[in-house]
C-alpha cells in the first residue's frame, strides 16, 4: 500500500469491520470482541505510521493528498494527512483502543450492538480529521454522532435515557446549524472544499463580505457546541456523568473533534492574509475560552462526584484550547496542541478510573475477606498493640499492615491524573501549561494576562478538587476491602498514564512536532497548494496492444 492510499484506510478499516460484525449476528461476542480489538490495534497502527511519516518529511504542510473517487479538487472528495490531522488520529486510536479494552471486561455485554457502534464511532473520528471539505465533514460529523447516540444510552436505564435525549437534542440543533452555515458559505463562494475556500474568500466581494461572517459564525457556533464551550456545555456533565465508563472514556476525544474543526477553519480561511476577514471572530474565541475555562474550573471544585469532575475538567480543557487558538499566535496554539494530547489521554483515563473508584466503595465485607485468610496477620491484629506502636483511628496497629496492590495502583494512577489534569510537575499537563505560559509572556496584552491567570488558578482549583476526592477515596476509613481489579481493567488505565510519561520524557521532540504544526497553521498557503494542485491518477487503458 503506498502512503496515498494509507490515508483512506484509516476511515475504510472501522467501516468495513462494522460491516463484517454485522454479518457475524447477535451473538459471537467473543469473536466480535476480538475482531473489533485487532481492527483497532491496526487503526492505532496506521495512524502511527502517518504521524512518523509526515514528522519525516520537511515540508511540515500536508503528507499526501488522497482523492478517493478519482476526481478533480475541488469537486471530489478530498482527503488529507499534514501533521495536526495525524496527531488527532493517533490521539483517537489511542482513546479507542484504551476504551474498547477496558469494556472487555464487563460493558461489551451489555448492549448487542456494542462493538459495530464502537468501529462508527471511530469510522467518525477517523474521517473528520482527515477529511478536506466541509460536506464530508459533515458527514462524518453526523457518523461518529449517530454512534455516540447509541453508546450513551449502552446499558439502559433511566438517567442514561434522561441524558441521552437532552444530548441528542443538543447535537441536532448543532447539525442544524452546521448545515445552515455550509449552505451560507456555500452560496458566498461556490464551493465546499476548504483549501477553495481559503482560495476564494479574500476575493468575495464588500457587499457579500457581511453575508460570509454571518455563515462563518453560524458554523462556528456548530462547532462550539460541539467543543462545550459556555454556554453551550450544558449538556456535557449529565451525559458524561451517566454514560458508562468507556463510552465516557472515548468521549473525551469528542470535544475535541469542535476545537480541532475550529483551528483548520479558522487558520486556513481567516489567516492574516485573508484582507478584511482576518483573524475574524478571533477575541471571540479568546473570551469564550476564557469563560468556559473559569465556569469548568468552578464547576471541579463544587463537583462532590468523581464522574462529574472528570466532566468539567473536559470543559475547562475547552476553553484552554479555545482561548489559546484565538490569539493567532504559533508558539501559544503549539503549547495548546501539546496541552491537547496530555489533557485527552488523562481525561481518558480518569474516567476509566472513576468506575474502579466507586466500585472500591461499594464492596462488602465478609468475615472470610479481613485478612484474605492470613492467619498470621489476624493474630497479628488481633494481638495487643505495645504502647510504642503507631495507632490509627480505631486504635489497630499501622506497622506491618501492607497495602494492597489493587488499591496501589489506584492510587498510584488516580495521582498521576490529578498531577497531569491539574497541570502539576514533573508530568506533562506542567509541560504544556509552561508552554503556553511562556508564549503568553510575550504577548502582554489584557486578554494575555487574563489567560495566564486562568491556567494558575484553574490548575489550582483542579489540584483543590482532585485531592479533596482522593482523600475521600484513599485516606479516609472504609468498613471495605479491598477491590479486586481484572488486569483488562487495568492495563488501558496503565497505558494511557505511559503515554503521559512519554510526553514528558520526549518532550522537547513533541514540542518540535508541536511548533511545525502550529507554523504550518498559520502559515497555509503550502496546504492550500498541496491540496489544489492535486490531479486524479491516470486510468489504465484497455485493450492497448
Amino acid at each position: 500500500m503506498t502512503p496515498n492510499h494509507l490515508i483512506v484506510a484509516p476511515v475504510l478499516l472501522p467501516l468495513a469491520t462494522a460491516a463484517l460484525m454485522l454479518l457475524l449476528g447477535e451473538g459471537r461476542r467473543s469473536m466480535k470482541a476480538v475482531v473489533n480489538v485487532g481492527s483497532a490495534v491496526v487503526g492505532l497502527g496506521i495512524a502511527i505510521a502517518l504521524l512518523t511519516s509526515v514528522d519525516a518529511q520537511q515540508a511540515p504542510a500536508a503528507f499526501g493528498i488522497y482523492l478517493p473517487g478519482n476526481w478533480p479538487v475541488p469537486f471530489g472528495i478530498v482527503l488529507v494527512a499534514d501533521r495536526l490531522s495525524a496527531l488527532m488520529c493517533v490521539l483517537a486510536g489511542s482513546v479507542g483502543l484504551a476504551s474498547l479494552v477496558y469494556a472487555l471486561a464487563r460493558w461489551q455485554h451489555a448492549g448487542v450492538y456494542f462493538h459495530v457502534l464502537f468501529q462508527l464511532q471511530l469510522m467518525g473520528l477517523y474521517g473528520a480529521f482527515l477529511t478536506a471539505d466541509l460536506f464530508n465533514l459533515f458527514v462524518f460529523f453526523e457518523v461518529l454522532l449517530a454512534a455516540s447516540y447509541g453508546l450513551l444510552l449502552h446499558g439502559g436505564g433511566l438517567q442514561r435515557v434522561k441524558a441521552g435525549l437532552h444530548y441528542i437534542a443538543i447535537n441536532l440543533l448543532a447539525s442544524l446549524l452546521f448545515l445552515i452555515g455550509v449552505a451560507v458559505l456555500y452560496g458566498v463562494t461556490g464551493t465546499l472544499n476548504m483549501a477553495d475556500i481559503a482560495v476564494k474568500l479574500p476575493h468575495v466581494p464588500a457587499s457579500d463580505r457581511g453575508l460570509l461572517h454571518a455563515g462563518a459564525a453560524i458554523l462556528a457556533m456548530a462547532f462550539l457546541a460541539k467543543a462545550a464551550i459556555w454556554p453551550l456545555s450544558s449538556w456535557l456533565p449529565p451525559a458524561y456523568t451517566a454514560a458508562s465508563a468507556p463510552t465516557a472514556a472515548v468521549f473525551a476525544i469528542l470535544t475535541k473533534v469542535g476545537a480541532y474543526a475550529v483551528l483548520r477553519l479558522w487558520t486556513l480561511c481567516f489567516p492574516a492574509s485573508a484582507g478584511a476577514s482576518a483573524w475574524f471572530g478571533g477575541e471571540v474565541l479568546v473570551w469564550g475560552g476564557l469563560v468556559t475555562l473559569a465556569f469548568g474550573s468552578v464547576g471541579m471544585l463544587a463537583s462532590q462526584q468523581v464522574a462529574r469532575l472528570a466532566s468539567f475538567s473536559i470543559i475547562a480543557s475547552s476553553g484552554t484550547l479555545m482561548a489559546a487558538i484565538g490569539f493567532g499566535v504559533p508558539a501559544l496554539v503549539s503549547g495548546a496542541l501539546v496541552y491537547l494530547a496530555s489533557s485527552t489521554l488523562a481525561g481518558c483515563a480518569l474516567f476509566l478510573l472513576v468506575e474502579l473508584l466507586e466500585r472500591s466503595r461499594q464492596v462488602e465485607v465478609g468475615p472470610q475477606q479481613m485478612d484474605d485468610g492470613n492467619v498470621a496477620l489476624r493474630g497479628f491484629l488481633d494481638a495487643e498493640p505495645p504502647a510504642s506502636t503507631n495507632l490509627d483511628d480505631d486504635e489497630e496497629a499501622l506497622v506491618g499492615r501492607a497495602i494492597p496492590a489493587a488499591l496501589a495502583f489506584l492510587g498510584l494512577s488516580f495521582t498521576a491524573c490529578a498531577l497531569v489534569v491539574a497541570g502539576l510537575p514533573p508530568l506533562a499537563g506542567f509541560v504544556a501549561k509552561l508552554a503556553m505560559l511562556t508564549a503568553l509572556l510575550d504577548i502582554r496584552s489584557t486578554a494575555a494576562w487574563a489567560l495566564f491567570a486562568g491556567l494558575i488558578l484553574s490548575g489550582l482549583f483542579a489540584a483543590t478538587a482532585l485531592v479533596r476526592v482522593g482523600i475521600r477515596h484513599f485516606w479516609t476509613t472504609h468498613d471495605h476491602p479491598a477491590p479486586r481489579l481484572r488486569v483488562v481493567e487495568s492495563l488501558p488505565i496503565a497505558a494511557l498514564l505511559a503515554a503521559t510519561f512519554m510526553i514528558v520524557v520526549q518532550g522537547d521532540a513533541l514540542l518540535g512536532y508541536a511548533r511545525a504544526t502550529a507554523d504550518a497553521l498559520h502559515d497555509p498557503q503550502r496546504y492550500i497548494e498541496a491540496v489544489t494542485n492535486a490531479r486524479p491518477q491516470p486510468l489504465a487503458t484497455i485493450g492497448t496492444p
